[in-house]
C-alpha cells in the first residue's frame, strides 16, 4: 500500500517543520501556507488527511474546511484542526463544519501521530467499502450507482462554477450479434477491453467513466470549456476502440467492434435535473445510431452563453 499522504496547512514555517517531522519517515507530507494553495493541493493531490490551522491570512481555516466539504472531489478527505485556540465555541464550530478531530497546541507528537493514524485507517476502510459498492465487477469501472451520485454532485457544483458540464452515453454497436457470434465469454472480454479503452481515453483525474448497464457506458466530463475539446474526447474514445481491432465479422457497420456516442454539453441551471442530461445524451446516442453508427452526435443547448 502507498504511503499515506498528509497535507499540512499552516502559515508558520516552524509549525510545519514540527508537524512534518512527526510523519516524514513513513508518510508523504505536503504543505500550504494559505487557503488558496491548500484548496489547490487538496483537489490535485487527494491527500488521505489534512491538518489545518485556523488562524491563516486571508481565508481562515473555517472557510477552507467549509469549501473542502462542499466540493465533490475533496468532501471525503478527513480534516483535523490543529490550532492554538482551545475554547469550546471554536472547537464546536470546527467539528460542526465537518472536521473529524480537533487538536490544540502545543502538540504532543505521539498523540498527534496516533490520532492521524486512526483517522487515516478509518478513511481507507471507508474507501474500500465504497469502492466495492460503487465499482462494476466485470469491467472495474464505476457502476450505475456511482455514476448517478457523481452526476448529481457535479450538477450542483456547476451551478456555482458556471462552467459547462458534459455527459457522454455510448453503446457497443451490434453487441447482441457479437455475443451470438462469439459467445458470452468473448462478450465479457470485449466489454472489459472497451471499458479499459474508454478509461484510458479520459485524461483528467476529474473525468469519470462508468458502465451504465449491459453494453452501455457513460462518462462525466466536468468543466469542459471549448466544444472542440468535448468533440476531441468523443473522437478519441471512438478511434481508440477501433484501434483495439476486436473482430466482429457479423457487424453490418465494420469488420471490427465499434461504438456510437451521444453527447450533451451545457451550462447547469436551477431547473436542470441530472436525469435530463442522461436523457439528452441518450437521445443523441440514438441519433448517432440512426445515422449509421460508429460516430458521435452532440447536443449543445446553451453553449453560446
Amino acid at each position: 500500500m502507498n504511503q499515506p499522504r498528509i497535507l499540512i496547512v499552516d502559515d508558520e514555517t516552524l509549525n510545519i517543520e514540527l508537524i512534518a517531522k512527526i510523519f516524514m519517515d513513513d508518510h508523504e507530507v505536503l504543505f500550504a501556507t494559505d487557503g488558496a494553495k491548500a484548496l489547490e493541493l487538496a483537489a490535485s493531490t487527494n491527500p488521505d488527511l489534512i491538518l489545518l490551522d485556523i488562524m491563516l491570512p486571508g481565508m481562515d481555516g473555517f472557510e477552507i474546511c467549509a469549501r473542502l466539504k462542499t466540493e465533490p472531489h475533496t468532501a471525503d478527505i478527513p480534516v483535523i484542526f490543529i490550532t492554538g485556540r482551545d475554547d469550546i465555541e471554536t472547537e464546536t464550530r470546527g467539528l460542526a463544519l465537518g472536521a473529524v478531530d480537533y487538536i490544540t497546541k502545543p502538540i504532543n507528537p505521539q498523540i498527534v501521530r496516533m490520532r492521524v493514524g486512526n483517522h487515516i485507517e478509518l478513511k481507507r476502510a471507508r474507501d474500500r467499502l465504497t469502492e466495492l459498492a460503487t465499482t462494476d465487477g466485470l469491467t472495474g469501472l464505476a457502476n450505475r450507482r456511482r455514476f448517478d451520485e457523481v452526476l448529481e454532485r457535479e450538477v450542483q457544483r456547476h451551478l456555482r462554477s458556471h462552467e459547462p458540464l458534459t455527459v457522454i452515453m455510448l453503446d457497443i454497436d451490434h453487441f447482441k450479434l457479437y455475443n451470438d457470434t462469439y459467445g458470452h465469454l468473448r462478450g465479457d472480454d470485449c466489454l472489459r477491453a472497451i471499458a479499459c479503452s474508454i478509461h484510458g481515453s479520459l485524461l483528467r483525474a476529474t473525468d469519470l467513466a462508468a458502465r451504465y448497464g449491459g453494453e452501455e457506458f457513460a462518462c462525466i466530463l466536468p468543466d469542459t470549456g471549448a466544444l472542440e475539446d468535448v468533440t476531441a474526447i468523443a473522437e478519441r474514445i471512438r478511434t481508440n476502440v477501433i484501434a483495439l481491432k476486436i473482430p466482429h465479422e457479423t457487424s453490418p457497420t465494420a469488420p471490427h467492434v465499434t461504438v456510437s456516442l451521444g453527447l450533451v454539453s451545457c451550462y447547469c441551471t436551477q431547473s436542470l435535473q441530472p436525469e435530463q442530461l442522461t436523457a439528452a445524451a441518450d437521445k443523441q446516442l440514438y441519433l448517432a445510431k440512426s445515422l449509421g453508427r460508429n460516430r458521435y452526435a452532440l447536443e449543445q443547448p446553451d453553449r453560446k452563453s
